[in-house]
């Protein structure tokens, strides 16, 4: 048995997250580790809501809330989501707890120590009718590129371009819509990167197994340009983690938080420390501490293609910077974006498929199914509604849940609700045995290398093997002839649906309980041996013939919901 720690890259707390965030990394996270699990491993599956910096406080603003009470409803809104996904999280924190507050501010002390952070002065946009100084997503004004009225002081929504609060044309502030800014002093806490450039890039040299995707993104943001930069790790804003050095106060960083992108990384072991409090678990340290045990476990995170910067260099950089002994990561799985029907996702135009609206639509297992075997690992891959109809009836509909309807309705109406008896097993049957042990070999190595699509795909062909044994051996025409061989294919095609429940468990979980119910199974144990797996349920065994496992999408359903969802343009 081995330990396997998995993180979910953290999705940010403004709102309901949409498709491609999910397949992005939580859903992926969820099929490792439900993977992991089922083969006997010691698993701990974090993640947990990201609630600091300047959207969580629009936000707020915006719902009429005090950012703490606006994040606390939506942690609650996007942990039942995650319950509808079947996300199976050992936890499900928050970046604003205390434990992460405490933690962050020691890593900025111990960093402090090892000289490895800077004050920088800058200037920056200060309002005096507000009395602050204000993020760059606290100023709007026109953008310079397109004229765009609303353009934001990081990047204009409408064309793209990517702005300081500088060249917006008569900037104000969305607090209060003043226009009456100036450029002041401040100064701010930076993390010198460029300082550990030598030995991030050593480790993430040693790192040869890694998606190519992950080591791209890192090796440019390492040398391209003037390569590795220092980076700011604080900020002028009332809500997050205050500048501390442990449990010092640090002069001249009076009122600053930490930068969210400082602090939201730091949470994945804060969540362990919340895991214990919260009674699930009692000893975090033997998972994230060398000292404590922690070198004997496999640390993997998932994470959009956009986070890789931030978890190869910035995180690392706090860890090794350090000189601590906390575990680091072992491999990073980045994906790429997903895209919906020619464009992108768009809260504000309501355009695309967001969690909430996916579940009151179909249950979790349609899109679990759809997203994993379209994940976007080599590239950015499209949700179109073709293709999602497509997929649910041919792989879900016609292959899985048509071989359990047709075994458990004609052995019912053949012999009874009970695997019959008789017959043996011939050269038909070893091939199949051997084709599945082959194909589930194939799976197996694909879920260990988190190839996610070539894992849908191996696991629809151990399916099909089942289809097609059914197609050739054709019990209802053998039943004719020779009633105990007819007894003997059905015996193998009923096992055939609780090994299938089994192995699709981590893919679509609902389904895969549903069918191991019907088949009054209790006995979830991976398979080794697919001869004796086939043979579980002996002679006798009473099943019950379960309702349809998967229902077909129809041409009406697809043609209303392209419509509810195309979005305004």
């Amino acid at each position: 048995m081995a330990r396997h720690l998995i993180t979910s890259a953290l999705p940010y707390i403004n709102g309901v997250k949409h498709l491609g965030n999910l397949i992005g990394s939580q859903l992926p996270a969820d099929l490792f580790a439900r993977y992991m699990r089922a083969r006997g491993h010691e698993v701990l599956f974090l993640c947990a809501t990201d609630e600091h910096g300047t959207p969580a406080e629009i936000a707020a603003a915006k719902a009429g809330q005090s950012v703490q009470d606006y994040c606390a409803e939506m942690h609650e809104v996007q942990s039942k989501l995650a319950d509808g996904f079947r996300l199976s999280f050992d936890h499900y924190g928050r970046s604003s707890s205390p434990q992460n507050h405490k933690l962050t501010q020691h890593f900025a002390g111990v960093l402090a120590e090892r000289g490895l952070i800077t004050e920088v002065e800058e200037n920056m946009m200060y309002s005096p009718v507000d009395g602050r100084y204000l993020p760059d997503r606290y100023i709007e004004g026109t953008c310079p590129n397109c004229g765009y009225h609303d353009a934001r002081g990081d990047q204009c929504d409408d064309c793209g371009k990517l702005l300081d609060p500088v060249d917006l044309i008569d900037p104000r502030s969305t607090i209060s819509g003043s226009t009456e800014l100036e450029m002041r002093a401040t100064k701010h806490l930076f993390l010198r990167q460029s300082a550990m450039k030598d030995k991030l890039d050593a480790w993430i040299d040693s790192k040869s197994d890694w998606p190519v995707l992950t080591t791209s993104i890192a090796k440019k943001w390492l040398h391209d340009g003037d390569g590795l930069q220092d980076r700011g790790i604080t900020r002028d804003l009332d809500w997050g983690v205050a500048v501390q050095k442990g449990d010092d106060a640090w002069p001249g960083m009076e009122g600053k938080v930490f930068y969210v992108w400082f602090d939201a990384p730091i949470e994945y072991i804060a969540c362990s420390q919340e895991w214990v409090e919260a009674g699930k678990g009692n000893d975090w340290e033997r998972w994230w501490r060398t000292d404590k045990g922690a070198d004997d476990v496999t640390y993997t995170q998932f994470m959009g293609k956009d986070n890789v910067p931030f978890h190869t260099l910035s995180f690392p950089s706090t860890i090794l910077g350090s000189e601590e002994p906390w575990k680091l990561v072992d491999y990073i799985k980045s994906f790429n974006y997903l895209n919906y029907d020619g464009g992108q996702f768009s809260t504000s135009r309501g355009r695309g498929v967001f969690m909430n609206q996916a579940l009151d639509i179909l249950p979790a297992d349609y899109w679990r199914w759809w997203l994993l075997s379209h994940a976007p690992e080599s590239s950015d891959s499209e949700f179109t509604w073709e293709n999602f109809q497509g997929s649910v009836n041919k792989d879900l509909a016609d292959v899985l849940g048509n071989f359990a309807s047709r075994v458990t309705k004609f052995c019912r109406s053949k012999f009874s609700e009970a695997v019959p008896e008789g017959g043996v097993q011939g050269e038909r049957e070893t091939q199949l045995i051997a084709d599945l042990t082959a194909g589930l070999k194939e799976y197996e190595g694909h879920m260990e290398a988190i190839e996610v699509r070539k894992a849908a795909a191996a696991l629809r062909a151990l399916w099909v093997l089942g289809n097609e044994y059914l197609q050739e051996v054709a019990p209802w025409s053998t039943f004719k002839t020779d009633p105990e061989q007819a007894a003997m294919q059905i015996r193998l095609a009923l096992n055939m649906i609780r090994l299938y429940a089994i192995i699709s468990a981590p893919f679509i979980p609902d389904a895969s309980a549903d069918l191991l119910k019907s088949m009054r199974s209790e006995d979830d144990t991976w398979p080794t041996d697919i001869a004796a797996a086939l043979a579980t349920m002996p002679e006798g065994h009473a099943f019950d013939v379960p309702d349809v496992t998967f229902r077909k999408i129809t041409d009406a359903e697809r043609e209303e919901w392209q419509e509810q969802f195309a979005g305004q343009s």
